[in-house]
């Protein structure tokens, strides 16, 4: 059984790295939140779009996550090198084909979703460059998934802690033009972020190099394309890429529904986002943390030890996320503060913050759950459940927002709907179902 302090290890630079790369997610929020409504909206919407494809890259890495971890767990640590390799292959490829769709079709996706004028056009000045950024990102989620594989997990704070500092930096001198760089507006913080990103898979090529065993792993052996192992591999991935690109265009719909509700409403709904994935945060990692170990342990043929490993981790994240949801209830203008310093807009904002303080507390046991099930290697039944569940989701926004145009606040309760819903579903699934001898 992990201890405590084996889970902190694996999970705290998990949870620094989350940190600081989300870092780059308030300072554009923030700084954007200081040179207009209709920025902020955009950065909003074109962030959704980027966020919508890199999630299917992230997919697939997670799925290389969970093969790796049980490679690791197995002690066939040379088999790790080849699943590297081809991912850095395949998602090298779909970089390319992402960024070809994303120049030649974007703007008419996003003209067809989006009823403001200017903000159709100060996203499409976002993603003219953002898009760039697909080479570096879609790499370095390959990096990850073998650091988080491996449980060596504390140089993805290093490199998150660059990557932010990068972007913030960027941010500063490029969105309001100081030191004598020309100010940009929403150009120069898609600038920032694609500069952050080619910084960060720099360093993370370094650092492999001169750091990790590359011959213990089989990184040293540089293979050429290789169709039966990349088939294996995505026979495990392509689910959590359909898992996480469906829940992504999910959330696109929340944000389409509120744009139609007005400008202000939007830009709420981008302040709160912000909020609600920096309080995801120590969830996440954690819930990676779960998918690792549970992996590791099913590698290892330690199947008695699943179910208590996610009952542990599952008490470590709510009592963190009770601490963290007192906090904001205490001070709900000063967090909204942080994004703007329209008093009008942060009294708005407040009662969709409740909402979502509400859904933490569910989803801090919930993700929890959920990615021990994905750990399983059982990717099949993760989509199965999520996509049921986003059925829901998607059925009350349509509903709250484009059919009844209800207050932003009523909107974000999908958020309780759907993590409710995910819950239920894994929990049980993990007691009815025949998960302890799945192969990968």
């Amino acid at each position: 059984m992990y201890s405590g302090k084996q889970i902190l290890n694996v999970s705290y630079p998990i949870f620094l790295g989350l940190l600081a790369q989300n870092v780059i997610n308030v300072t554009d929020t923030a700084f954007l939140g200081r040179v207009g409504e209709v920025e902020l909206g955009a950065s909003a919407m074109g962030g959704l779009y980027y966020i919508s494809v890199f999630t299917i890259a992230f997919g697939f890495s997670t799925g290389s996550q969970i093969v790796i971890a049980r490679r690791n767990g197995e002690g066939r640590y040379d088999q790790i090198g080849p699943v590297m390799t081809q991912g850095v292959f395949f998602l090298l490829a779909l970089a390319t084909l992402a960024f070809l769709f994303s120049r030649l079709f974007a703007e008419g996706v996003m003209g067809w979703l989006i009823s403001s004028d200017a903000i159709l056009k100060a996203t499409m000045d976002f993603l003219d460059w953002r898009v760039i950024g697909f080479f570096f990102s879609f790499l370095s989620v390959m990096f990850r998934a073998l650091y988080v594989g491996i449980t060596r997990t504390k140089v993805l704070t290093i490199n998150a802690v660059l990557m932010a500092v990068t972007n913030v930096v960027l941010d500063y001198l490029l969105i309001f033009g100081h030191a004598g760089f020309p100010r940009m507006g929403i150009q120069g913080a898609a600038i920032a972020s694609v500069i952050a990103e080619a910084v960060s898979i720099l360093f993370l090529v370094v650092y492999t190099r001169w750091t990790v065993d590359i011959r213990k792993y089989a990184l040293d052996k540089f293979r050429s394309f290789d169709l039966a192992l990349l088939g294996r591999v995505l026979n495990i991935s392509v689910f959590m890429m359909l898992q996480y690109f469906l829940s992504i265009v999910s959330w696109f719909m929340f944000f389409i529904a509120v744009e139609h509700l007005g400008q202000r409403e939007l830009a709420i709904a981008n302040i709160v986002r912000s909020i609600y994935v920096v309080m995801l945060i120590p969830v996440n990692a954690l819930a990676t943390t779960t998918n690792t170990f549970v992996s590791n342990s099913i590698g290892a043929r330690d199947t008695a030890l699943v179910i208590p490993i996610i009952r542990k981790i599952s008490h470590y994240s709510l009592g963190l996320m009770v601490g963290i949801c007192a906090l904001f209830c205490l001070i709900p203008e000063q967090v909204l503060a942080v994004y703007t310093n329209d008093l009008s807009l942060i009294d708005a904002a407040v009662p969709s913050l409740y909402v979502i303080i509400v859904a933490m507390l569910i989803a801090a046991v919930s993700c929890i759950i959920f990615n021990g099930v994905s750990g399983t290697g059982n990717t099949r039944s993760a989509l199965f459940i999520e996509s049921s569940v986003l059925v829901l989701y998607v059925l009350f926004i349509y509903i709250t927002g484009m059919r009844m145009r209800l207050p932003v606040a009523i909107c974000f309760g999908c958020e309780i709907v759907y993590y409710t819903g995910m819950l239920l579903a894994s929990a049980l699934y993990l007691k009815k179902a025949n998960w302890q001898n799945k192969r990968i």
